[in-house]
């Protein structure tokens, strides 16, 4: 389904351009016409690739309550026995088989063509890069599940290292370099953002001609304040998503539907 801002438009899965609905069409002239689009991504986009979301039917936290309670930094630094259940967790982390899907595909099309400024994610499963995105140009807000960082002092490592460890028995893998408490290099509950990197989200945002969000309602803040800042600085928004969002009044375009189905045919 695609919303715009006067009616609905009902559409079926990926067609020829010259099919597409006159409203997919506006949409996309936009993105055509744009130079410097930042693409802001969430747990949607990656669905499609096996990466389950947090508070669905089928979520993480929906199956498995205690790693809920091991997204909490207070928790996790608190209880060791807490932490050996996540590292066990971490061993079949879903990002680790993953691929990227057509979704993540169509955003790189859009580096090839120059037009790409940024892409800021929620996600912490990589696959943006994975798919070919250069890494500087992708704004991780909350974090990577790909490399471990220490509590203490901050060292950080690629994430495999400490998972070895695990298999070899070691349930709590301590930091090599300190001896204090590793957690994957991702930002949970009742941890701060880093302020540089949501800077830097925000900054982008305000530059961009176009913000094209992509699998997101749209209610986790600050992040979500990427695009009234787009807005206000003249930005057109096209919003993605598999419902409504938060943000659906500041969308010059809403598209609803499956995102690695729509997101192709958008961005042709």
């Amino acid at each position: 389904m695609i919303i715009s801002h006067d009616h609905h438009v009902t559409i079926d899965p990926p067609r020829a351009s010259s099919e597409l609905p006159l409203e997919t069409e506006t949409a996309r002239s936009l993105i055509s016409a744009a130079e410097r689009i930042v693409v802001l991504t969430g747990a949607g986009i990656s669905t499609d690739s096996g990466i389950p979301d947090f508070r669905g039917p089928n979520g993480v936290w929906t199956k498995n309550p205690a790693a809920e309670k091991a997204s909490n930094l207070q928790n996790y630094l608190a209880d060791p026995e807490l932490r050996k259940a996540a590292w066990q967790n971490r061993l079949s982390t879903p990002a680790w088989t993953a691929k990227p899907n057509r979704g993540h595909a169509a955003i790189v099309e859009l580096e090839r063509r120059c037009q790409l400024h940024a892409v800021v994610t929620q996600n912490i499963d990589g696959l943006q890069q994975k798919a070919g995105t250069d890494p500087d140009k992708v704004v991780e807000v909350h974090g990577t599940v790909w490399f471990t960082r220490c509590w203490d002092c901050a060292d950080q490592r690629p994430m495999e290292q400490s998972l070895a460890r695990v298999r070899a028995g070691d349930v709590d893998p301590a930091c090599l370099e300190c001896d204090g408490i590793l957690k994957s290099d991702t930002i949970s509950f009742g941890q701060s953002l880093v302020p540089e990197v949501i800077d830097r989200a925000l900054q982008v945002s305000q530059e961009c001609d176009v913000l094209l969000a992509v699998g997101s309602t749209l209610s986790v803040f600050p992040v979500a304040n990427c695009v009234p800042r787009a807005k206000a600085a003249n930005a057109r928004i096209i919003v993605v998503n598999g419902e409504r969002t938060r943000m659906d009044r500041f969308a010059d375009h809403l598209l609803v539907g499956q995102i690695s189905s729509v997101l192709p045919a958008l961005l042709a």
